[in-house]
């Protein structure tokens, strides 16, 4: 009777459906995954089921090694065509365990936003596993939960509005408080009745000053020239000069004819005779272009332009210009046969 000489078999740890408990579901290729052992206050058991982590009833995790993806570009592909559009929110749970990561989290982030994940950057495992029982704990809490509190009273609205100045804490606005009374008249204080106050030194009473003194229109907004009526408050144009003329910019854009005295004519009569001498010293319009012309024919004075230019250089150099060479000239008819003979008994 044969007997059987394997070793006795290591169970493996049991594979459950998914249920509906606090526990935080785990696929069983992740059982030697490290931030498994780092998920804490949560419990947790393996399930089959499509994604890596599933930390609520509508929320699954994907989790990838940058190091894996680095060798294995292709495997996050195969586990979001895996998972679908299945699952409401849906997170990749992303471990930097490599140095040179940039340009492999830019590209994994495009793959989330073109799939609708979100994703998670975790520098370790310990790290990973608090993400995946953070999602867990916060499975049934409302999202204002998290939101921060701001308060609605008085007394809160003017202690966030005056801590943004640079060196006031909560102390000086309850003395601001205490000292003024209101908004307003600690704005309408001076430096001197802001010097006396305690805790109020040269530099905090300074920049006090500067936020309410500083206009809210900056330099650049202030540069624009509004030109504003007394009563009514309606924007006049400002007044024309040689920059600003119409028609001085006529001359740079090749224009009709037509199309240049009909502007003139228009700027002569907004400007008046105060811009006469703007009009009269512009550079005159350019004639017509016509594209057939240039296209399809030479230039008229190509050719003599040519010949002056030329003759100007040949005047430079102090000599007459050259011939034109013909090639057929230089070359006898003897030394083209012997070329030729020579051309024959060279390929024989």
């Amino acid at each position: 009777m044969a007997t059987s000489r394997a070793g006795p078999s290591v169970p493996k740890p049991p594979v459950v459906q998914p249920g509906t408990g606090n526990n935080i579901l785990v696929n069983p290729c992740q059982r030697a995954n490290p931030a498994v052992e780092s998920i804490r206050n949560v419990g947790k058991e393996f399930g089959d089921i499509v994604p890596d982590f599933q930390v609520g009833r509508t929320t699954a995790v994907l989790f990838l090694s940058l190091k894996y993806h680095r060798l294995h570009p292709e495997y996050i592909h195969q586990r979001i065509e895996a998972l679908g559009q299945s699952y409401n929110l849906r997170i990749l749970l992303l471990q930097c365990d490599i140095t040179e990561h940039q340009e492999h989290i830019r590209e994994l982030t495009k793959i989330c936003l073109i799939n609708n994940l979100t994703i998670m950057v975790a520098w370790n495992a310990d790290e990973a596993g608090q993400y995946l029982s953070t999602y867990k704990q916060f499975e049934h809490k409302p999202p204002n939960l998290i939101r921060e509190r701001v308060e609605r009273t008085p007394a809160a609205i003017l202690r966030a509005a005056l801590t943004g100045i640079s060196k006031v804490n909560k102390t000086d606005v309850e003395t601001l408080r205490t000292s003024y009374g209101s908004f307003a008249n600690i704005a309408r204080a001076s430096t001197d009745q802001l010097s006396q106050l305690p805790g109020f030194g040269p530099k905090k009473v300074a920049r006090m000053k500067d936020a309410f003194d500083r206009p809210f229109r900056n330099a650049t907004t202030s540069a624009l020239d509004f030109h504003v009526t007394s009563s009514r408050g309606t924007r006049t144009p400002p007044p024309l000069t040689a920059e600003t003329t119409p028609s001085a910019s006529i001359g740079k854009g090749k224009v009709k004819e037509g199309e240049a005295s009909g502007q003139e004519s228009s700027n002569l009569r907004l400007s008046g005779t105060s811009q006469a001498a703007t009009v009269s010293t512009a550079r005159p319009a350019s004639p017509v272009w016509d594209i057939e012309l240039d296209l399809n024919s030479p230039s008229p004075d190509a050719s003599e332009q040519s010949t002056e230019i030329e003759a100007a250089a040949a005047l430079k150099r102090g000599r007459d210009s050259s011939p034109a060479w013909d090639i057929e000239l230089d070359l006898d008819e003897d030394e083209i046969e012997e070329a030729a003979r020579d051309t024959k008994r060279a390929r024989v």
